[in-house]
């Protein structure tokens, strides 16, 4: 009896049937597996697609907003390049405005600088030293349209013409982007940025540069990696 009680238990109807039991209870509990890990991660894949898609459009809402280039440019006698009727700066200033769409002002003394180079150094020193803001032509009807302003100017005496800062004086600039320009034979940028700082401690002056007078006049490689570098680009 015992032999037979021991082959039945090995039939092999039987163990095929425990197989099948095994089986079956494997594949309910890997089922109940599955559903709860959905359940798990389902919350997590939704959080890190809403940042993605966030942060497009986030990125596609920004711009670098409505721009205006100011700008003062000497033609005449430049010790550099001799006599010219259109000054550096104003080309590095046409070039910003053909890479960025940005609006022109050109600040134009109301009574011109001398176009001899001795004359207006003159001109210059008692200016800057004596701390006088000569008046200019024109205005600038809507400056709170704009959101960055580009300034630029030669360096004399170590900064801006004083016709610049005049212009910095008679209109609030304080709460936009400031990015400064200047064209130069020698001395870069000078005290223009923290003369700036000067009429407004607080503006975000971004990337100021200089260039030199004599190669922006056939080659504007540099004045184009410096936008590329703010973000503009043709």
């Amino acid at each position: 009896m015992n032999l037979h009680s021991s082959k039945s238990s090995h039939n092999p109807s039987n163990l095929n049937n425990q197989t099948y039991r095994i089986m079956r209870q494997t594949k309910r509990i890997l089922t109940m597996i599955t559903a709860v890990l959905c359940l798990f991660m389902h919350p997590i894949i939704g959080y890190a697609q809403e940042e993605t898609n966030g942060n497009s459009k986030n990125v596609e809402k920004k711009g670098h907003g409505k721009i205006l280039i100011v700008f003062f440019s000497h033609t005449g006698e430049n010790y550099a390049v001799g006599n010219i009727e259109v000054g550096n700066t104003k080309m590095v200033a046409d070039y910003i405005r053909d890479v960025t769409g940005g609006d022109e002002f050109e600040v134009v003394r109301e009574t011109p600088y001398p176009k001899t180079y001795k004359e207006v150094v003159e001109v210059a020193k008692k200016e800057r030293y004596g701390n006088e803001y000569p008046p200019f032509k024109g205005k600038v009807n809507n400056i709170d349209d704009y959101d960055v302003v580009f300034l630029g100017g030669p360096v004399w005496i170590h900064s801006y013409p004083q016709v610049m800062f005049t212009f910095m004086k008679q209109y609030d600039l304080s709460k936009k982007t400031l990015i400064p320009f200047l064209t130069h034979e020698g001395s870069g940028l000078g005290y223009a940025v923290q003369d700036i700082k000067k009429i407004y401690p607080d503006a975000n002056i971004l990337s100021p540069e200089a260039f030199y007078g004599h190669e922006v006049r056939t080659d504007m490689s540099k004045v184009k990696a410096w936008l590329e570098t703010l973000g503009y680009k043709k």
